[in-house]
């Protein structure tokens, strides 16, 4: 790989959410965290960051410094509030005529990279490409092709339109970064990407945060019992990554273990999104008809250092959904020594070691996932493996690694853009 010691600038584009907004609701999640905190690192090697992303408040400043090194630019492209991401094609063009008007009023060659995340900012990233005379580098994060393919029940196929524009980000962008093999794999085999221009760049974790915590200390502080068997999911309330089957699953459990009702503790953190804002008490009323209003509870979402002592004071963190790119919950949770239960999906198979930091199930089957939960929650010795295993798994990851490799990625695209001109 060819690092690029030239690059001084680069023009991150997040059309859809803004980095600077509250993971695990709306359309916030792991791709916020991953764009902020690449960003972040990228600037602490002395390279400047512009994330362009659409404005959704009049009350938000134009333009907002980050941190040392990284600008978020909020955008004006359409009405600020009341759109949704399926409405968002609509004003593509407005949004891209705002970026290349704020980087005409800069110096020629102002930025040496373009880099877009989802396939809404890959479209603005390519016609940027293009006027700007510089690569342009893709990370898809998610794939309607790929959702398409195990849609959760209820939930809505991703459209057709959606699907074409990824394929035409996928023609035009000079690298893309995908985040495992897995994903590599199927941007080649449904996307038709050359294999020469797809990149594996596992994202991060930051390991200062998340970190293993006393957790007597911290479950004292968010109010759980210091013997609660507690069972965590952190993320949005959507059918893609399906809370309901972890709610159904403790349901089973208790079903074959009363007893542990009076220590047990299921908290779910974050908010409706998605296809779940049409329905954003069903999870709730789900706990009702289950009879678990006395185990669940429902938590905001919240900031990443109030997620991190939550996942430290967890038992075990459950990432049912039915796809992810990469899953960084599971990876955050690891890292402060929590086992993980995951779904054998997508980047999931990556990120947690069956057996070694967590547990694997085949499929969405609440018995199956019961049986699951049961074995970490009642087999101390597992446990015990388990929690050292997820502590190793997680330094595997970091974003200083994950900012060294997508710099690499950047030299590449750099260096096949100067051979072709």
């Amino acid at each position: 790989m060819v690092v690029d010691e030239s690059i001084r600038r680069v023009a991150m584009i997040s059309l859809h959410t803004s980095p600077l907004d509250q993971p695990g609701t709306g359309d916030a999640g792991g791709m916020n965290v991953y764009v902020i905190e690449l960003s972040r690192r990228l600037a602490a090697r002395g390279i400047e960051v512009d994330i362009f992303t659409r404005s959704t408040s009049s009350a938000l400043d134009p333009v907002v410094p980050a941190c040392d090194g990284v600008t978020v630019r909020h955008v004006h492209a359409g009405p600020f509030e009341g759109l949704t991401k399926a409405e968002l094609p609509g004003q593509l063009c407005a949004f891209a005529r705002e970026v290349l008007r704020a980087e005409a009023a800069q110096p020629e060659g102002h930025y040496d990279v373009v880099h877009s995340h989802y396939w809404l900012s890959g479209q603005v990233g390519a016609l940027a490409r293009d006027r700007w005379g510089v690569p342009l580098v893709h990370t898809m994060h998610t794939m309607a092709k790929v959702k398409n393919e195990a849609l959760a029940a209820g939930d809505t196929p991703e459209p057709v339109a959606r699907i074409i524009g990824e394929e035409q980000v996928v023609e035009a962008a000079d690298m893309l970064i995908a985040n495992t093999d897995l994903e590599a794999k199927q941007l080649i085999n449904l996307y038709d990407a050359d294999p020469s221009r797809v990149e594996v760049v596992h994202p991060g974790v930051d390991l200062d945060v998340f970190r293993p915590q006393d957790r007597a200390t911290v479950r004292a502080r968010l109010g759980l019992p210091a013997d609660a068997a507690v069972l965590l999911f952190a993320g949005r309330i959507q059918p893609l990554k399906a809370p309901d089957v972890l709610l159904r699953a403790v349901a089973e459990l208790l079903r074959r273990t009363p007893s542990l009702r009076s220590r047990l503790v299921v908290p779910v953190v974050g908010g409706p999104s998605g296809s779940g804002l049409e329905h954003p008490e069903s999870l709730a009323q789900l706990s009702r008809e289950l009879g678990l209003e006395d185990v669940v509870r429902f938590v905001p979402p919240v900031a990443q250092d109030e997620l991190a002592r939550w996942c430290a004071a967890a038992t075990l963190v459950a990432v049912p959904s039915y796809n992810e790119s990469f899953g960084l919950v599971a990876v955050e949770a690891q890292a402060t020594g929590t086992p993980v239960v995951a779904a054998a999906v997508g980047g999931l198979t990556t990120v947690v070691r069956d057996g070694r930091s967590g547990l694997l199930v085949d499929g969405h089957d609440p018995v199956a996932w019961a049986d699951a939960l049961r074995r970490v929650v009642e087999d101390d010795a597992l446990r015990v493996r388990l929690e050292a295993g997820a502590l190793e798994q997680a330094r595997r990851f970091s974003w200083e690694r994950t900012a060294e490799r997508v710099l690499e990625v950047y030299g590449r695209a750099r260096a096949d853009l100067r051979e072709t001109v």
